[in-house]
């Protein structure tokens, strides 16, 4: 445990990783800042020295993740003429089950505080769904130029079912539940081949 009075480096990250552990362990019902805390092996207060409490703490969480697989779409791009499109697709809406997504997405929908606190930063222009599906209509309309997808698939269509089946499948997946990956892994391959 980190000693008090001591700078914790990438405390978030820290904080947001535990939370994921004890989520996916223990279910949303367990996570407090104390078992947030425990699992991180830091101060007990440390939550709260950078969050206002936990709903502020879930809706940063999630809107960190949702950064970052947007990030991931975006660097789609780079990936053009590269392994299939298939798999390159996969990857960024696997992306979205990382981290105990299913079981993140439901804490925050449990919490209205934190709901609240996500849709207004959605409304204020952080990214999320919608950036997602942009980078992926951007990336198949590429790939389409170059002949690896096919011109009768209608890029903003694919990744509007792309990014509506993953929403779908966070929002429906809890602890317990079958693993969404595989069919997360089926519908884009039926909607863009191999």
């Amino acid at each position: 445990m980190s000693p008090r009075g001591v700078a914790t480096p990438d405390v978030r990250e820290q904080l947001f990783a535990a939370a994921e552990r004890v989520v996916e362990r223990d279910g949303s019902g367990a996570l407090t800042s104390r078992a947030v805390t425990a699992e991180a092996g830091c101060a007990k207060g440390l939550l709260h020295a950078h969050f206002a409490g936990m709903d502020e703490f879930v809706a940063e969480l999630c809107l960190d993740r949702f950064t970052r697989t947007a990030a991931k779409a975006q660097s789609l791009s780079e990936l053009t003429g590269q392994n299939s499109v298939a798999q390159n697709l996969d990857a960024v809406a696997l992306a979205l089950f990382d981290s105990g997504g299913p079981a993140i997405s439901g804490l925050a929908m449990a919490r209205p505080g934190a709901a609240l606190r996500i849709r207004e930063a959605l409304e204020s222009g952080a990214p999320g769904f919608d950036v997602i599906q942009k980078a992926i209509t951007g990336y198949l309309e590429v790939e389409q130029k170059l002949g690896r997808v096919a011109e009768t698939v209608d890029p903003s269509t694919v990744a509007l079912a792309i990014v509506g089946a993953a929403h779908h499948l966070l929002m429906t997946s809890w602890p317990g539940t079958p693993d969404p990956r595989p069919a997360m892994t089926r519908l884009v391959t039926v909607l863009v081949g191999s």
